[in-house]
């Protein structure tokens, strides 16, 4: 989770993949024997070409889906200074507000954290 004073950062899905257009936190998968934040910093540099700096985790969950089932650990992270996203394995991304949250569609492995995003934006952290 990548938050900006009352806004996270959200990505897209990109076209012809599972869940494809959904709006998600951004993120991946664990390659074998990696630390699950030099993951997220990894994926962040793939799909977005950002640096970042990943934190403590902040919820964990979850979700059984019919072909697969996903455990998602959510850690705070910040983008480098003057990051300048591209979308390199994302169609889009957006700062999203609280209130813009339960607007969009997001996969369902994600929608159990949206709360818990929500009361991190209200509390401006």
């Amino acid at each position: 989770m990548i938050v900006r004073g009352d806004r996270v950062l959200l990505t897209q899905r990109p076209r012809g993949t599972h869940l494809e257009d959904h709006w998600e936190f951004p993120g991946g998968k664990v390659e074998p024997d990696e630390d699950p934040r030099e993951a997220l910093a990894r994926e962040l540099r793939e799909e977005l070409g950002v640096e970042s700096a990943v934190g403590e985790i902040v919820e964990c969950t979850f979700w059984r889906y019919s072909t697969k089932s996903v455990l998602l650990l959510f850690f705070r992270a910040t983008l480098a200074e003057g990051a300048d996203i591209q979308h390199l394995g994302v169609s889009d991304h957006k700062w999203t507000s609280a209130d813009e949250l339960s607007s969009l569609e997001m996969p369902p492995a994600d929608v159990p954290i949206v709360a818990r995003v929500r009361e991190l934006l209200a509390a401006g952290r």
